[in-house]
């Protein structure tokens, strides 16, 4: 959860509706477009502004200069090299990479903690170049207003949530590893994406290893989707077996040439070294959850959510859902401090409802129960400092309501001001590279960590070992502190 708001995406210009056709750069055939190449980069400019102000920049200037570095060498050799290319960390924990029109890439942070090497980061940015100079998100919008998905593009360039929890997915339009656009077109960026490589003295087959982190995390989070009760993320979108068994990706990564074993540039000691010390999950800015409490430090507030329940920090809320996925907890500012509490619960509640009002760990506060567009609801305005923020929960019918309200009560009385022992004690997770010590097993380096039940398949993930394998003596080796 950010302290700032989210900026409200303007409809796309009509302009975008003159429909032409256009020379692709990649292929040279001609393709049916709706907008030009001025066009195009005038959008990725303009939603640029907006990707910075909803998910944030990674306050890390070496790091930056680093990734826009490798993606620079990556964007001049390519089919497009006349684009003002940028290439961004965005401040999510997020296993995700995506593109704008026009040249604008990102890459979470999230990712670069399951990389293993400069050749992989590049093999990720290569990846989202490709989509860029072939042009597929500029076809992706042709094809939606050829078939009468309107002028308008209400949202297109908006995250949007995929359930509640929204899998906290930047689900942009341009967005690859996580969904996908179609396997023509994945396959299509891999090939590009292995050939800019190539072209920058990158082993190609470090794409291939990319895509392999990408289907591990798929596999991992199956196994622990069906515990949690909750539909598995798919990555990538396109691989049903894994990457490394898959004829076609094969092929095309292939045709980008072969570079002689030893020779490609792979850069993992220094890759290493930038990401050592990097939050692990959220960051401190965004607000942060250790043992099912969730802190943040600038707006100075912590609360207990149930320790069965789904978290999902998003950019302007804290969510959980239940196991059933009928009841959810929700928190998020409600604005300034203004007025009384039941002032602004009742404007919240969208008008005069019966409020009581009270002090929750010494903080004004006032709570209702209700019913919101058919839905039982039980809710609370809290005035913290400067603040008000609204806390509380929502069912979809009574009985779910009656099974979940001790645990929507119990969330609402928990928040107070974060005390100086919290900010002194409770710190979000770090990332630290060491060398493995002679011996180690995963099992060995778990048994302390916070990562709790999936610390031993988590490490290997980190490492590139899922699911079995075992660092070697003296290997550099990422670690969660």
């Amino acid at each position: 959860m950010k302290s700032r708001t989210i900026a409200t995406i303007a409809l796309l210009p009509l302009t975008l509706l003159i429909a032409n056709c256009a020379e692709n750069p990649v292929s040279g055939r001609t393709n049916f477009v709706t907008m030009s190449e001025s066009q195009e980069i005038q959008i990725g400019r303009t939603e640029d502004v907006k990707v910075r102000q909803e998910y944030g920049v990674y306050d890390n200037k070496a790091l930056q200069t680093y990734v826009n570095e490798v993606g620079q060498r990556l964007g001049h050799a390519s089919h497009r090299p006349q684009l003002k290319y940028s290439y961004v960390v965005v401040d999510s924990p997020e296993i995700n990479a995506f593109a704008l029109p026009g040249g604008y890439i990102y890459i979470t942070r999230g990712i670069l903690a399951y990389l293993n090497s400069e050749a992989e980061l590049a093999a990720v940015l290569g990846h989202e170049t490709g989509h860029v100079t072939a042009r597929h998100s500029v076809q992706q919008i042709s094809a939606q207003q050829a078939t009468g998905v309107g002028a308008a593009l209400l949202g297109i360039f908006v995250p949007a949530l995929r359930n509640q929890l929204g899998d906290s997915a930047i689900n942009l339009l341009g967005n690859a590893l996580l969904s996908g656009y179609g396997r023509e077109h994945e396959l299509e960026a891999d090939k590009l994406g292995a050939e800019y490589l190539y072209r920058t003295g990158y082993d190609p087959q470090a794409m291939i290893k990319v895509l392999g982190v990408l289907k591990n995390q798929e596999l991992y989070d199956a196994e622990t989707a069906k515990a949690e009760g909750r539909e598995p993320r798919s990555y990538h979108g396109v691989f049903a077996s894994h990457p490394d068994a898959d004829k076609r990706l094969q092929e095309v990564v292939g045709e980008a040439g072969r570079i002689p074993p030893g020779t490609g540039r792979v850069n993992q000691e220094e890759y290493l070294r930038m990401i050592d010390r990097m939050p692990f999950g959220y960051s401190e800015a965004q607000g942060f959850v250790r043992d099912f409490t969730f802190y943040h430090r600038d707006l100075g507030l912590a609360f207990r959510l149930p320790d069965t329940w789904r978290i999902s920090n998003q950019a302007d809320r804290v969510l959980a859902v239940n196991r059933s996925n009928d009841a959810i907890i929700e928190m998020r500012l409600a604005g300034r401090a203004q007025g009384s509490p039941a002032d602004i619960l009742r404007k919240e509640l969208g008008g005069a409802r019966d409020t009581q009002s009270t002090t929750i760990n010494g903080l004004p506060a006032a709570i209702a129960s209700s019913s919101i567009r058919g839905l039982p609801t039980r809710v609370a305005v809290i005035f913290l400092d400067k603040n008000a923020f609204i806390i509380g929960g929502q069912a979809r019918t009574g009985a779910a309501m009656q099974t979940a309200l001790p645990a929507i009560n119990a969330t609402i009385a928990s928040f107070h001001a974060m005390t100086e022992a919290e900010r002194n004690a409770v710190r979000p997770l770090t990332l630290r590279i060491i060398n493995a010590p002679p011996g180690a097993r995963f099992a060995d380096l778990a048994r302390n960590s916070p990562l709790g039940k999936n610390a031993v398949s988590q490490l290997r993930l980190l490492n590139g070992l899922y699911p079995n394998g075992e660092p070697a003596s003296g290997q550099a080796l990422k670690i969660v502190e």
